[in-house]
């Protein structure tokens, strides 16, 4: 399994935060993107949020490679809807280069090592 860890701002405004959290409430997601993200070896996501900004935790599958999961999400018009309807209440990190969204982070730590 495979770990990576992402990061994205929200439109910092009380109210889009919160409908964006009711979007990824329990149930809420889209089923047809869940099942997209498990079809493209992810096995597990999880978000979390503190102020606008979010982290994102993918436990996916060894064989996981970002570039084939932007040419999957491509050929999919579902995931291109979700991505556009979400964009609405998503902002790129100020380092982001343009058109980026999700930005994986580095480990600067971990226990042990």
């Amino acid at each position: 399994m495979k770990r990576f860890a992402l990061t994205l701002d929200l439109i910092d405004d009380e109210e889009s935060i919160k409908e964006y959290e009711q979007h990824h409430a329990a149930g809420a997601a889209w089923p047809e993107v869940t099942k997209h993200d498990i079809d493209a070896g992810i096995l597990n996501i999880e978000i979390f949020r503190t102020g606008n900004r979010m982290f994102m935790l993918l436990e996916t599958v060894d064989e996981f490679d970002f570039e084939d999961k932007a040419k999957f999400d491509a050929s999919n018009p579902k995931i291109a809807e979700w991505e556009a309807f979400m964009w609405k209440y998503q902002q790129p990190i100020p380092w982001a280069k343009p058109g980026e969204k999700w930005i994986l982070m580095n480990r600067i730590f971990k226990s042990g090592e």
